[in-house]
């Protein structure tokens, strides 16, 4: 007999191989195991949202946070869905929870500073970015985006430092 461990593990091989149809199953029998068990429910949303399965994806993340409300990965993850609703201030609401249980994950800073990137909140964005990269300075999505939002701002002087930093990110990873 199978354990929830074990399908979980092939349902995350799953998903992260692109094959999250495949996952689902396999999560849906691990929770009829253990169906208290938080990870569970939340890789299944995971491979929900992969899916495009949105209402329930959230569904899924709502259970999770039921049963731990620090999974920060629930959060962002529910923040990434209503981003891509354009639900902008229930995603920022659910990036401001994740980030009450992480404060230090970058992605999550990142996520929000593009949140507020995209609806012209220029310096609330350069905020999240600033805070990115001083988590994770080489983390090049966060570099590119405060380049932009320096540009935006017409701080063109810190865009052209970051310019510098990204071309020679570029530079260090080609060798």
């Amino acid at each position: 007999m199978e354990t929830a461990a074990t399908l979980n593990n092939s349902a995350v091989a799953l998903t992260e191989a692109n094959k999250p149809f495949e996952a689902i199953p396999l999560f849906r029998e691990a929770l009829n195991l253990e169906p208290e068990n938080p990870l569970l429910w939340l890789n299944l949303g995971i491979a929900q949202q992969k899916t495009g399965e949105y209402s329930e994806a959230i569904e899924s993340f709502m259970h999770s946070i039921t049963i731990d409300s620090n999974l920060s990965d629930a959060w962002n993850s529910m923040g990434l869905i209503y981003y891509e609703l354009n639900e902008f201030a229930i995603a920022e609401n659910c990036y401001h929870a994740a980030l009450i249980c992480s404060n230090d994950d970058p992605k999550i800073w990142n996520n929000l500073g593009v949140l507020y990137f995209n609806t012209n909140n220029f310096e609330d964005a350069r905020n999240c970015f600033e805070k990115t990269i001083s988590i994770f300075p080489q983390f090049k999505d966060a570099l590119i985006n405060l380049r932009d939002t320096c540009r935006e701002l017409g701080d063109f002087r810190a865009a052209a430092e970051f310019e510098r930093v990204i071309s020679n990110l570029d530079i260090t990873n080609r060798t």
